[in-house]
């Protein structure tokens, strides 16, 4: 059984999988409360199913992007975790655990998460021939604002994330037909897709080595140069 821990944005999540079930799962909004949340949430959800951490077998963690903070603390979480018990652990980019819940939706595909101060990180996504990872990604992680995202789009173009009503509606009105937007359920990023996609890497023997696992932060650039 793997234990899944997404804390990249304010949304957070956490799942618990054996390979054929997600035995349980949490995600809620969080204001900024990580660090306190995140460990008793993790009791709550063992307890709610009565299993106890050593059943725990191996650990998947998304990375990022998302705001500084929140990556951080679920990567040195589950970090620790893999270190102490001597577990199998699997970092995941928290854009690839939103696409991954997109199957039957149509390429190209843009996956953005919130960055924080009303910004966004997006990263441009396109179907493979992979059934197990169906989605790559194809282009840089950009900072934008729902503002600017999408000018440079000349045809159809799915879009999923964390967006408020606000974003989604200013977002159709300008584009129109050059987006697609996912529906909001389909916009939260969920553990079990989480524990998913690094179950089948453990499986394969695709493990990171947890000293060398780090964040993706996605800082803004400045006068032509990253800060």
């Amino acid at each position: 059984m793997i234990l899944a821990i997404d804390t990249a944005t304010r949304n957070a999540s956490l799942a618990v999988y054996d390979g054929a079930l997600v035995r349980a799962e949490v995600t809620w909004e969080t204001a900024d409360r990580h660090t306190v949340e995140l460990m008793p949430r993790i009791i709550d959800l063992l307890g709610q199913i009565e299993v106890s951490i050593d059943q725990i077998t191996g650990l998947a963690v998304s990375i990022g992007p998302g705001s500084f903070t929140g990556v951080r603390v679920g990567v040195a979480a589950a970090k620790g975790l893999a270190v102490a018990r001597e577990l199998p652990i699997v970092g995941i980019r928290s854009t690839d655990i939103l696409a991954a819940a997109h199957v039957n939706s149509k390429s190209p595909m843009v996956v953005v998460v919130r960055a924080g101060r009303g910004r966004l990180i997006a990263a441009p996504y396109s179907k493979g021939r992979n059934p197990l990872t169906l989605w790559h990604q194809t282009g840089e992680f950009t900072l934008t604002t729902a503002d600017q995202l999408g000018n440079d789009w000349f045809r159809p173009t799915t879009l999923c994330g964390e967006l408020t009503a606000a974003e989604r509606e200013s977002i159709a009105v300008r584009l129109g037909e050059r987006v697609l937007l996912s529906s909001p359920a389909m916009c939260v990023r969920r553990a079990g897709f989480l524990a998913e996609l690094a179950w089948q890497r453990i499986q394969a023997g695709d493990a990171d080595d947890p000293a060398r696992l780090q964040p993706i932060y996605v800082a803004p650039v400045l006068e032509g140069r990253t800060a």
